[in-house]
């Protein structure tokens, strides 16, 4: 009995050793588009420990050799740029994706899930990404992006190349999160230079991404797997919340609201058809806090929506990590395509509108009223209206008469020449 009990135990060690060994083999990639994505993914790899690729792409040869030795560089295009950008010419970026997609194909092959990261409003973030995600979505790669738009100093013309792009993404990731640069204003001080600013929104991010990482790989009391984030990201073109944030006990409504509204997103959780929730916390959480946060988050998103509850344990203060799918996006106008209008190479002269013809019967009447009728005697008869217009002409003459005399005799000369 006691052979067959150890037998057992062996065999079920075996199997979680398998298990072990399956969530070990879950390859995470996060990719960098372009040299604003490239920056952003360089500094990331640098504050982020492990379970994670990195790579960027571009076709910028001085960028690449700037980044990070954490991140593998990837360059293409370059018998269409000679290593250079593209010059804010996303048609570009996407002709050189193409010469170069099996070779793509085969840095994305290796990946369970890929995070795409761009800047976009440029060339080769706005004309790229969208082919990339594309190739992800033919090899049925899970795909996640997480994209920033241009400040508004920037231009329209930059807005605009990075509303196409979105619209061509959302067709093609399974997910995405939107970042305008301008929100960085809500997270740092008015005199705070840009590069220190711009850093605040990538340290925003990489911890997001570690702490979504940590929760898919790190044994807990209640275990959120890659299986669980797949469940949640999985679809077309969700727009996604992603939020980690360190709370305070003493003002967990306030630290509620934090979770549930970053100054960084344009929108919140609300209307959200799928929630991956992990609350990490020392060992002496109460339920009662946990209850506290998990009832504030549901309360705010879709009644049928899926929920995966995780819990784990940190030394110290209390952690709440939160990715939210399928969220409301009717507030953001860059999402919303706009009415194409034609373009013409010369304006439409403009014409003037018909002047309405009176009917036949007035016509007629008024041309008995101008031609002279006979009487019985055989003479011709003039009506008053006839008679009106003879008297008109005849003082219109006599007025040009006294104006030609009014004038001196050697002018008078000069105008009769």
């Amino acid at each position: 009995m006691a052979q067959k009990i150890r037998k057992k135990v062996i065999e079920e060690e075996k199997n979680l050793g398998s298990k072990e060994e399956k969530i070990k083999k879950i390859k995470i990639g996060v990719l960098g588009i372009g040299g604003g994505g490239g920056n952003i993914v360089s500094e990331i790899s640098q504050k982020t420990n492990g379970k994670i690729s990195f790579f960027v792409a571009d076709t910028d040869l001085r960028a690449l050799k700037d980044l990070s030795k954490n991140v593998v560089r990837f360059p293409f295009g370059q018998d269409l740029t000679k290593g250079l950008g593209t010059g804010m010419n996303p048609s570009l970026a996407s002709e050189a994706v193409k010469r170069e997609k099996e070779e793509i194909k085969k840095l994305l092959s290796g990946y369970d899930l890929v995070i795409l990261v761009a800047t976009l409003g440029g060339g080769v973030g706005s004309g790229a990404s969208p082919l990339f995600a594309q190739i992800l979505k033919d090899l049925g790669k899970l795909s996640y992006g997480i994209f920033t738009l241009p400040f508004s100093f920037e231009g329209k013309r930059k807005k605009e190349i990075a509303r196409r792009s979105l619209l061509e993404l959302k067709g093609k990731l399974n997910a995405l999160s939107i970042l305008p640069n301008e929100r960085i204003f809500q997270i740092t001080e008015k005199n705070t230079p840009i590069g220190k600013a711009l850093s605040a929104l990538n340290t925003y991010l990489s911890t997001n991404l570690q702490n979504l990482v940590e929760i898919i790989f790190r044994p807990a009391l209640i275990n959120i797997d890659f299986s669980d984030l797949k469940t949640i990201l999985e679809g077309e073109g969700m727009l996604v919340y992603l939020n980690s944030v360190v709370i305070e006990k003493k003002e967990l409504e306030k630290e509620i609201e934090k979770i549930i509204h970053s100054p960084l997103y344009p929108y919140g959780i609300e209307g959200a058809k799928g929630v991956l929730l992990n609350i990490a916390g020392p060992k002496n959480l109460s339920l009662n806090e946990v209850n506290q946060i998990s009832h504030s988050i549901s309360s705010k998103i879709d009644p049928t929506a899926k929920i995966i509850f995780g819990i784990s344990q940190r030394e110290k203060n209390t952690q709440v990590t939160i990715l939210a799918s399928g969220v409301e996006a009717s507030s953001l106008e860059i999402l919303k395509e706009k009415a194409t209008k034609k373009k013409t190479s010369h304006p439409k002269p403009k014409i003037p509108p018909k002047k309405k013809e009176k009917p036949i019967q007035e016509k007629e009447e008024i041309l008995k009223k101008e031609i002279p009728e006979k009487g019985e005697d055989g003479i011709l008869r003039k009506n008053g209206l006839q008679l009106k217009k003879e008297i008109e002409k005849e003082e219109a003459e006599i007025v040009m008469k006294e104006k030609f005399w009014e004038v001196p005799p050697f002018l008078r000369k000069k105008r009769t020449i």
